[in-house]
């Protein structure tokens, strides 16, 4: 019987849909990944769960839309709002990925960002990782390894830790010592980069982290420095698959990357228009590649239609793992796509945010879209801008679409009305007729 594969997820942090090479980007600054992409599969219309953060993230562990947990209502989780908290985080209760490949007999880690709430209520290691190396909150320093408020946010495993250095290499560097100890055994690691997300610093930015005094960096950053932040993540990750080839389990670990929802101030994602908190095609879709030498081959593109939950499914299935028949996944496994990526199968997709009163659904070609209570029908196989609205056109299939998404957002339960969401200004606003 052939070994169970490992798994690698690999998660970057508000990285556009065409930063890299491999999607389209006009700057070098990915090679390992678009190395990655030529030796595996590569999709082209992979989602997130959510334009933000901490949603995506619920999605990422549980395998079901974010919304039916507390927590993952909130448009992100703050630090400020969560520390003490027993209602925003991710329930230790509540079957994992990590927690269900565990006691499937993984090993399991995660290195990086975690972001699903504070202890003591909330945790890494009470939702299925046996080690933790990074950050609880939502955004940190690069070098002081502090939150947006100033707190120390650097912990191995429960404790705080006082490690120098730059935060993308810590997280490389603590990511390959892992494969390097369990290259024996069967594993599931987490590698969830807080690149490139602001603050705007790269390994040679310690004199600016110490000038800045808030993470959120409005007087600084550049297209360069972004570049380079992707670039110096991009190394990280061609040590992790060196770290797999050396200790010769790379043909059957699954290695995938992602990103937790679009890009950013300097992001790129032509021919996508909207960023991070629209449900724009910019704000949620994002790159996916799969590297899985002993099953996938190399140069591999698909269309199947995919959102970040479906890892939790994927993964299951191909470790001949099951889900917790309390909690049935709302995501689809991906493992058929992976094998044959041709093959793709027809599903429905759905996006809410309280983020100026957005609604979205995916069928098809089609995209329905309401922002503040106006609504579009965007044809996305011929307009992926979603400039040409069809709504006045085809208005039987606005209005099919329209029911169809309030008949799955009735399925869902309904959140207090002290759910946290980024407040819309005028300056960050791309909306449809922008």
């Amino acid at each position: 019987m052939p070994a169970r594969p490992n798994f690698v997820f690999i998660l970057a942090d508000d990285l556009g849909y065409a930063d890299l090479g491999c999607y389209g980007g006009r700057g070098k600054c990915s090679p390992v990944l678009d190395r990655m992409a030529r030796e595996g599969l590569r999709f082209t219309q992979g989602y997130a769960n959510s334009s933000v953060c901490s949603p995506t993230r619920f999605a990422l562990m549980t395998g079901r839309w974010q919304h039916r947990l507390r927590g993952g209502a909130d448009e992100p989780i703050r630090s400020r709002d969560a520390r003490g908290n027993p209602h925003l985080g991710l329930p230790p209760a509540h079957p994992t990925l990590p927690s269900l490949l565990r006691d499937a007999g993984y090993a399991t880690a995660l290195v990086g960002k975690w972001h699903l709430g504070f202890p003591p209520h909330f945790g890494p290691l009470k939702s299925g990782y046996q080690e933790f190396f990074g950050a609880l909150s939502g955004a940190m320093d690069y070098f002081t390894h502090q939150d947006s408020f100033g707190t120390h946010d650097l912990f191995e495993n429960e404790t705080p830790v006082h490690t120098k250095g730059y935060l993308t290499d810590l997280i490389s560097e603590k990511a390959v010592s892992y494969i390097k100890r369990n290259k024996n055994r069967s594993f599931f690691l987490s590698v969830h980069y807080n690149a490139p997300h602001w603050p705007w610093e790269t390994r040679d930015d310690e004199a600016e982290a110490k000038r800045i005094e808030k993470l959120y960096h409005f007087d600084g950053g550049s297209l360069a420095t972004y570049l380079t932040m992707i670039r110096q993540m991009d190394e990280g990750i061609g040590r992790i698959l060196l770290a797999l080839k050396n200790s010769r389990i790379e043909k059957n670990t699954i290695v995938v990357f992602a990103s937790d929802n679009g890009g950013e101030r300097f992001a790129d994602t032509w021919p996508l228009v909207g960023k991070k908190m629209d449900l724009l095609e910019g704000g949620i879709r994002v790159p996916y590649i799969v590297r899985w030498p002993a099953k996938v081959k190399a140069g591999g593109v698909t269309a199947q239609h995919a959102i970040t939950m479906d890892w939790v499914a994927t993964f299951l299935d191909a470790a001949g793992a099951k889900p917790d028949r309390n909690y049935p996944l709302d995501g689809k496994s991906l493992l058929p796509i992976i094998k044959k990526p041709q093959k793709t199968f027809a599903r429905e997709l759905f996006w809410k945010m309280l983020y100026r009163n957005q609604k979205a659904m995916r069928s098809g070609d089609w995209k329905y879209l309401c922002v503040e209570g106006d609504e579009f029908l965007f044809n996305l196989a011929k307009d992926e801008r979603e400039r040409a609205n069809f709504g006045k056109r085809q208005p039987q299939r606005l209005a099919a679409m329209r029911a169809k998404y309030l008949a799955w957002d009735a399925t869902l339960p309904k959140h207090p009305d002290a759910t946290y969401s980024v407040p819309a200004t005028k300056a960050d606003m791309a909306t449809p007729s922008s």
